[in-house]
């Protein structure tokens, strides 16, 4: 073959190979250039065509990794410079990507949608095979989720929002979960239609008044609630409306005035409402009382009287307005009096009534006085004038004065009269003339129209006319002496015939007219002056015009009478309260008007009568508000009280509806309403204090139940984590517990891996991700918390950054919070909690304070496992050092017999002493690292005092305002409680002590375990140990009807040296378990002696009680335990008894065993040494006198009290032994007490700690002040009555010498008493009878509390159950009391009233402490002697020298007994100020 040939073939094989490569996907071969023009036009082409392909796929790769793996949709491969099938290709999958992209798109457009609550969205996008059923699948889900959530809405809608119940979802086609999630919401419908519907029914019974219905439907959880709450407010508001319409009745409708509403069992606003009620009707009862006796009294014509009754609103109008209606009374009476006495009597006329200040009826009626005054005036001078003229002998004057009725008749009659004397003067005159003058005799006078006397006279004159001159001088002179009124002359002329009989008859009218005269004046007299009514004129044998004068008379005064008794009979009738009788009789005038002006009064007071009742009874008896009186034409005072009467009941049913309202809302558990009414007085009052105590209840519940769901949940939690040594162990305990406590669904724990920052994951909550997660520090949210040691709260998350998941879904949470675990600013672990709904405030500070009891926890068990680990290694370090030692001394040996060994092997022995100085090293570095697991234990114990005196401190502070205010209630001092509500204060009271003594129990263990318990050493009289032990327990058996015996073997010794009060409190508790745990048989209490290695006293408790299992006899010595889990829950018990009694046993020298067989009985044997031995510092022996001055014995008791005497003589009459008699005197002061044992000397003092008021404290400070003689006599201090531990702490605190001792029984002071006196010499049994040191005057009672009334207390508490508690208390007993939240504001209450006399501080307070704000009081010149008494909880060792160190004048613990802190206060308030 041919070169040419040959480099064909080559060529074509590059090719060829070329090929190859573009079919195996290889698009890296390129074909060379070579010079031959076909060739090369190939390698061009071949060399484009794999460019181009490498560029389609990569284009390609690229398209199907971004729409595929990345997830990048909308990319389009961009091939240029292609054609043909490349191009084809290319479009091909770049409309691919299009369709994929529009269609994910679509499908995600809406299932995002769908993820937003957005359910109207569908997919449209054209698809087929898969993509097509997922879009019809999507589809379908969307319409099944949209009818659902169309039904629910509707539902929801129905019951919520519309109030329709009985409405049920209805979504067809549905199967599943949402099958179950119809059903359920059904199901939820359902159940709350019953109920609502049910409460609904009993509520509008009571909304209309019924009563009688209660809610019978089945219901649980918080509606189980809210039908307790209704059907006790129904039960509450029917006793409620019992009384109230009780009251209401007897006050209301029967008159019966001074009822009071009754409603036992009530509290709260029930309570108050009931208080409010009767004290309505209290006040009611007097004021409508006082206004009743002064109506009556103005009735009765007694106008003295008023109204004193203290009165508001419009009582308070009421009342003036009688008070005002009764002065202007009186003094119309008065001015009336006066103008008739001025006419009547002193016939003074022209007087006017003046009554100032008086409109309306008693205006109209002084007037009509006046007016009647001044016509009667003008009257009576006219005929007074006319008849003077005519006395006068003028006869041409007339009466012209207007006048009607009776006076119009005797003008009328005046007038003729004065007409027929004219005219018969003008006849006389001319007879006289013709007689007289021109003598012409035998005239006669003619006078027409007259008849009667005036015809007689007539006759007369011409008889006269006739007869003799001097006759009718005669006759004139009388008749002028009968015209000038005198009627007491008589015609003496001697006349015969005619003028016989004229001076005769004249002799006669004068006779009459003097009759006339005298029964006229006699009925005026009766009738205007005595006001006797019914009088008449008799005139005997007169006729004529003198009968008309007396018949006028009579009847004038006839028919005043029957006038005036009509008025006064119906005036008396209203003033009585009648209304139904009017004025009938005939009047005519002014006595006319008068009628109708008192007929129409009593019309309008009928009324307005009528009205009041009616508005009165619906307001008060049928409890219908809203109403109006409605009086018509009236005005002035009743126009203004029917106004009034309206606005009160107006105002009264807008008051009563709204705090009805605001109640009703409060007794169905809806505390977010108030009452907005507008109101004054004490409906103001009321309101606000409603309002008030709503806000109050409002804030106290929630506040009450966070603290305490936190408080519970963080001892529950610490109790959980007691005992355990594993870590991880604790770790998913504490996230079992922990993650759904807080309302999380998903928790890591993350613990630091020792000796490098790297957090690993150890436990978790509701994780799907195994395999081990570890991050280093500020790596992730967990290593940023654990580098900064802040806890990191995320309030959204992202909805792709975690999903929590169970069988039926997953969702992203909503909240997460990632918390560090710090100890001593060491970072421990990490936890993390992820949660669907937010974390609450509440929730954040349980997490955050749960960090550091589970820090002190984890550290705990780190440290421990440290410890085990380094103890290990060096028992092994210290055995291998040991080995080591020994093959050093081996080759001791070996050198000593070879020098030429010890050469060759003394490098060897210096490399063993490296090795041994390297151990030596590693063991000091062990015993370095047990040193520091020692500080790390006492740094524990040290947290754990702390934790004691905290949780001594919150349960105190509480306890404090339990106590106080459970005694204020069971003292019942104000009688408002029932016997049921006093028993009940005192069994919370009873309640509350039990719990201190819990608290002092625990507090006594930690005192224990921490070796801080004292033991006072001292010999113990065994006998009276045993009395008291009787006494003590043979009552409690005999009351469940046990056998007890104390049995004491002859060998036990008689006395023992042991500390008296830590032998009875075990003694005390291992009979009380005895007697608890035994229901049929006997206790019996065993003393023996043994004799062991030393010699001991043994005291076996046995019983025939349940007995305990053989493996819990350990455990029953514990901290709170018991016997099984059964045994607290029936017997009750801390199980602290036993831990504490064992703890005891072992200070006082002692062990206590126990045996036991189930359902047989226990055995329970405490052995204690005769002569113990106890370690430094315990067991210090109480001081005793060394000296007998002389056998007297001072007894310091109240005057009316000598119990504690007694008891002495009787305690003394037990010494048979021959000796020097006893002397007993008895003081009852601590001034005649110090002067006693000033003048005399005393072997012993014995006081009465109860004694009134501070007198024992007082006594004990006193005797601290005095000089070294007093000092050295004992003090047994004994209460007759029992002491809180609080005032037996006051007691101790005030005692200045080691000699004063609290003996709490009897029989320890008996024990005392003749252990002080019956050593070394014996004492006579006979005792000398009592001597009074001086006539003690009566001591106050501690009620009366001198020196504290009016003083002012600046009290510095944050907690305000203690301020209400402690406040209410103090102002009980007259101190004004001032409050502060915390020191700060405490300092600037005292600056602002400086005149505080006394401050009572709290010790744990936000912003500055009560240690902090004494001492910056006591730095201030002018408070650096103001007594300052800390009030706190903290009663743990070394708390009372800390706050006198900071400046206290005093120191009482919580809980605080009234009378404790009484004393206290009063021992550091002088007396003598006011």
């Amino acid at each position: 073959m041919s070169a040419n040939g040959l480099v064909g073939d080559e060529r074509l094989q590059q090719l060829l190979d070329g090929l190859k490569s573009v079919r195996d996907g290889d698009f890296s071969t390129r074909l060379p250039q070579v010079g031959d023009v076909l060739l090369d036009e190939i390698a061009v082409v071949f060399n484009g065509m794999v460019d181009q392909l490498a560029l389609f796929t990569t284009e390609v790769t690229r398209v199907a990794r971004e729409v595929g793996t990345d997830g990048k949709l909308g990319g389009q491969a961009s091939v240029p410079a292609v054609s043909g099938t490349w191009k084809d290709l290319t479009e091909s999958v770049n409309a691919m990507a299009g369709n994929l992209t529009a269609q994910v798109r679509d499908i995600a457009s809406v299932a995002t949608a769908v993820a937003k609550g957005d359910l109207t969205q569908k997919i449209t996008v054209h698809v087929k095979g898969e993509l097509l059923e997922l879009k019809n699948t999507i589809n379908t889900m969307v319409d099944q989720l949209s009818s659902f959530a169309d039904e629910v809405t509707r539902v929801a809608r129905e019951v919520g929002s519309e109030g329709r119940l009985g409405g049920q979802a209805e979504v067809p086609g549905v199967a599943g979960t949402w099958r179950d999630l119809t059903t359920s919401v059904n199901f939820m419908a359902g159940n709350l239609t019953a109920q609502v519907r049910s409460i609904a029914e009993v509520t509008t019974a009571v909304a209309k008044g019924d009563l009688t219905q209660k809610i019978t439907v089945d219901a649980r959880g918080e509606i189980l609630e809210l039908k307790s709450t209704i059907n006790t407010m129904v039960d509450t508001l029917s006793s409620f409306a019992d009384e109230v319409t009780r009251v209401a009745k007897e006050v209301g409708t029967e008159g019966i005035l001074g009822g009071q509403a009754q409603v036992p069992g009530v509290a709260g606003t029930w309570r108050d409402l009931t208080t409010s009620v009767n004290f309505m009707a209290g006040n009611l009862t007097a004021q409508v009382r006082s206004i009743a006796q002064v109506a009556t009294a103005v009735a009765r014509g007694d106008l003295s009287q008023k109204i004193t009754v203290d009165a508001r609103g419009e009582i308070l109008e009421l009342k003036s307005t009688i008070n005002t209606m009764v002065d202007q009374l009186s003094s119309f009476a008065d001015e009336v009096t006066r103008v008739a006495r001025e006419v009547g009597t002193e016939g003074r006329l022209g007087g006017q009534a003046d009554v100032k200040g008086v409109s309306g009826t008693w205006k109209g009626l002084t007037e009509s006085v006046n007016v009647m005054a001044d016509n009667l005036t003008d009257q009576v001078r006219s005929i007074a004038q006319v008849t003077t003229a005519v006395a006068r002998g003028d006869l041409s004057q007339k009466i012209r004065v207007d006048a009607r009725g009776e006076i119009l008749e005797l003008k009328d009659t005046i007038n003729t009269m004065v007409g027929q004397l004219s005219a018969f003067a003008d006849e006389v005159t001319r007879v006289a003339r013709e007689v007289g003058t021109e003598g012409r005799l035998g005239g006669q006078a003619d006078v027409k129209g007259v008849s009667g006397t005036w015809k007689g006279l007539t006759e007369s004159v011409n008889v006269m006319a006739d007869n003799l001159t001097d006759q009718v001088r005669s006759i004139a002179q009388v008749a002028t002496a009968v015209a000038r009124g005198d009627l007491s002359q008589k015609i003496t002329v001697e006349a015969k015939g005619e003028v016989a009989a004229l001076a005769q008859t004249i002799n006669t009218m004068v006779d009459t007219l003097s009759a006339f005269a005298d029964e006229v004046t006699r009925v005026a007299r009766e009738v205007g002056t005595e006001g006797i009514l019914g009088g008449q004129a008799r005139v005997p044998n007169v006729a004529g015009t003198w009968k008309s004068l007396t018949d006028n008379v009579n009847s004038m005064a006839n028919n005043l009478t029957n006038q005036v008794r009509s008025i006064a009979q119906v005036t008396t009738a209203v003033a009585r309260g009648d209304l139904s009788q009017k004025i009938d009789v005939d009047a005519r005038g002014e006595i006319l008007e008068l009628k109708t002006t008192i007929n129409t009064m009593v019309d309008t007071l009928s009324a307005f009568a009528a009205e009041v009742t009616r508005v009165a009874r619906e307001v008060g008896k049928e409890g219908r508000l809203g109403g109006q009186a409605e009086v018509e034409g009236v005005s002035g005072t009743w126009k203004r009280l029917t106004e009034n009467v309206n606005e009160l009941a107006g105002n009264l049913t807008r008051q009563v509806r709204a705090i009805a309202e605001v109640a009703s809302a409060v007794a169905t558990g809806d505390l977010t309403r108030s009452i907005s009414v507008e109101a004054k007085g004490e409906v103001a009052e009321l309101s606000d204090n409603i309002n008030a105590m709503v806000h109050s209840l409002r804030e106290t519940t929630r506040a009450n139940e966070d603290q305490d769901w936190l408080n519970k949940n963080l001892a529950r939690i610490s109790g959980l984590l007691q005992g355990h040594r594993d870590l991880r162990a604790v770790a998913q305990l504490i996230m079992h517990e922990l993650t759904p406590l807080v309302g999380a669904q998903h928790g890591t724990f993350f613990l630091m891996e020792a000796g490098e920052p790297v957090l690993k994951l150890i436990a978790g909550y509701g994780r799907d991700v195994t395999g081990e997660v570890r991050f280093d520090l500020g790596q992730s949210l967990i290593g940023q918390v654990a580098e900064t040691k802040k806890p990191i709260v995320v309030d959204q998350t992202p909805p792709d950054y975690v999903k929590i998941s169970s069988s039926l879904g997953s969702a992203p949470p909503a909240n997460l919070i990632v918390l560090p675990i710090v100890f001593e600013d060491q970072v421990l672990g990490v936890i993390e909690l992820a949660s669907f709904t937010r974390f609450t405030p509440v929730h954040r500070d349980f997490l955050e304070q749960l960090m550091e009891s589970i820090g002190v926890n984890v550290n705990t068990i780190i440290a421990n496992a440290r410890t085990d680990a380094l103890l290990d290694e060096s028992q092994r370090l210290a055995s291998e050092l040991q080995t080591r030692s020994g093959e050093l001394q081996a080759q001791q040996v070996k050198l000593q017999q070879s020098n030429a060994e010890l050469e060759e092997k003394a490098e060897l022995l210096a490399r063993q002493n490296r090795d041994i100085e390297i151990k030596n090293f590693e063991i000091e570095q062990a015993r370095q690292e047990i040193e520091e697991r020692a500080q790390q234990l006492a740094l524990a114990s040290k947290y754990k005092s702390e934790f004691l005196a905290n949780m001594s401190h919150e349960l105190r502070t509480p306890l404090t305002s339990l106590l106080i205010l459970a005694g204020v209630l069971a003292q019942n001092s104000t009688q408002n409680l029932t016997a049921k509500q006093v028993e009940f204060a005192k069994v919370i009271q009873s309640a509350g002590t039990d719990l201190l003594q819990l608290i002092n129990d625990i507090l006594d263990l930690s005192k224990v375990e921490a070796g801080k318990m004292d033991i006072h050493c001292e010999q113990v009289q065994l006998r009276q140990l045993l009395e008291y032990v009787q006494a003590t327990f043979r009552p409690l058996t005999a009351e469940k009807g046990l056998e007890f015996e104390v049995t004491v073997e002859p060998d036990v010794p008689a006395r023992l040296l042991t500390d008296e009060q830590r032998l009875r409190q075990v003694l005390r508790n291992l009979l009380s378990n005895a007697v608890k745990f035994t229901e049929r048989g006997g206790v019996e209490l065993r003393v023996r002696a043994v004799d062991e290695d030393e010699p001991a006293v043994e005291f076996a408790v046995r019983d025939t009680g349940i007995g305990i299992a053989e493996e819990n006899l350990q455990t029953i010595f514990g901290a709170f335990q018991q016997a099984d889990g059964t045994t607290s829950r029936r017997y009750g018990g801390t199980g602290l008894g036993l831990s504490i009694s064992r703890q005891v046993a072992n200070l006082l020298g002692g062990e206590i065993r126990a045996s036991s067989r189930l359902g047989e009985g226990s055995t329970f044997t405490l052995t204690l040494p005769v002569t113990p031995v106890f370690a430094a510092g315990n067991g210090q022996p109480r001081p005793r006198p060394d000296s007998e001055p002389q056998r007297r014995v001072l007894v310091v008791e109240s005057a009316d009290n000598a119990l504690l005497t007694l008891l002495v003589r009787e305690f003394l009459a037990d010494l048979a032994d021959a000796g020097e008699p006893v002397l007993i005197e008895s003081a009852g002061t601590p001034d005649e007490a110090v002067a006693a044992l000033a003048a005399r000397g005393h072997r012993l003092v014995v006081l009465d700690a109860s004694l009134p008021g501070a007198s024992a404290l007082t006594f004990l400070q006193r005797l601290g002040e005095g000089d070294d003689e007093h000092d050295a006599v004992p003090v047994l201090v004994h209460p007759t009555r029992k002491l809180s531990p609080a005032q037996e702490r006051l007691i101790e605190a005030h005692a200045r010498a080691a000699h004063v001792e609290l003996v709490p029984s009897l029989d320890e002071l008996r024990e005392r008493v003749l252990l002080l006196l019956g050593e070394p010499a014996g004492l006579d049994s006979a005792v000398i009878e009592p001597e009074l040191v001086a006539d003690p005057a009566p001591v106050p009672a501690i009620e009366a509390r001198p020196g504290v009334r009016g003083r002012r207390v600046l009290l510095v508490d944050d907690d305000a159950r203690n301020v209400l508690a402690i406040a209410g208390m103090l102002e009980l007993h007259g101190m004004v009391v001032r409050h502060a939240p915390n020191g700060r504001k405490g300092i600037e209450e005292l600056l602002a009233d400086p005149e505080v006399d006394l401050i009572l501080m709290d010790v744990m307070m936000p912003e500055m402490d009560g240690y902090a704000t004494t001492a910056a009081i006591r730095q201030m010149p002018r408070f650096d002697r103001l007594p300052i008494i800390m009030v706190t909880a903290k009663a743990m060792a070394g708390d009372r020298e800390k706050s006198l160190d900071a400046g206290a004048s005093d120191y009482v613990t919580k809980p605080v007994e009234p009378d404790e802190l009484l004393t206290c206060i009063g021992r550091w308030l002088p007396e003598n100020v006011s």
